[in-house]
């Protein structure tokens, strides 16, 4: 068994639940099957995760050491953002998120396959470094959730006031649950990004140096965008299009740092 084998299997796994979950937002269908379809959809997307995670750490259980290029970094975001997505969906109707978000997880792990795992960064994920790595994945994979929940807020309170729902805006939770969600994603995101700047300047010898300036200066950006965010929302009772526009050029500062600076280190530079 190898790698991409188990990408392969994570890869239908995901595509099953997806489908199933679009049935279940579509179809017009008693409680009880929508229970039996919830069931399903939950099981299979609980399986893809198991084969994710443990295709992107067979290395480890190789005993080779893990490896982070551009496409595997987009794995491991695509992973927590999904994880995430399945732990809130269990006990709020927050599905319809899933049916943008896992169609992105199949797509980098597809990427990642193609590509290989060729790279000079190499990650003891034992260490201090590794600490830094994981909370940073978390904190981004946190806030592109919120993105992605900003932009399908904006998007139902637009045909809520056009009068222009449809089944797909109908099965979406309430406005004030939707924005209660976008505003509890932010500040989980918030923290776990403090974490993780705090560990960088802790961990990491020269946290301004030249090759990763820019990704720190892009981070701490972003941190008082979304921080920002917080307390306008807190002072000022900021939301509706405030809030979104506040929420994507925090997360448009964020990927850039994470991933624009890995893109040109991993494709322009090299």
């Amino acid at each position: 068994m190898t790698a991409n084998f188990l990408s392969i299997l994570a890869i239908l796994a995901y595509l099953i639940s997806w489908l199933l979950i679009i049935r279940y937002i579509k179809a017009n269908i008693n409680t009880n099957e929508q229970n039996k379809f919830k069931r399903s959809f939950f099981l299979a997307w609980f399986i893809a995760l198991i084969l994710h995670i443990t295709s992107l750490h067979f290395p480890l259980i190789l005993g080779k050491p893990l490896i982070l290029n551009f496409f595997s970094l987009g794995s491991y975001v695509a992973w927590f953002l999904s994880l995430t997505l399945f732990i809130l969906t269990i006990s709020r109707r927050i599905e319809s998120l899933a049916v943008f978000i896992l169609p992105f997880t199949i797509l980098s792990m597809v990427l990642t396959m193609v590509t290989g795992s060729d790279s000079n960064q190499v990650i003891n994920m034992k260490s201090g470094l590794g600490i830094h790595v994981l909370v940073s994945l978390l904190a981004y994979s946190v806030l592109m959730l919120a993105s992605f929940q900003a932009l399908l807020l904006a998007s139902q309170n637009n045909k809520l006031h056009k009068h222009r729902t449809t089944r797909f805006t109908r099965n979406l939770p309430s406005l004030e649950d939707m924005e209660y969600l976008l505003f509890r994603l932010i500040s989980i995101g918030a923290i776990l990004l403090t974490i993780a700047l705090l560990t960088g300047f802790y961990y990491l010898e020269n946290l301004f140096g030249s090759h990763v300036a820019h990704k720190t200066i892009l981070s701490i950006i972003a941190w008082f965008i979304f921080s920002g965010l917080l307390f306008g929302r807190w002072k000022f009772g900021w939301r509706g299009r405030t809030a979104t526009r506040w929420t994507l050029s925090g997360f448009i500062a964020l990927m850039l740092a994470f991933f624009g600076t890995k893109f040109v280190q991993e494709f322009l530079l090299n």
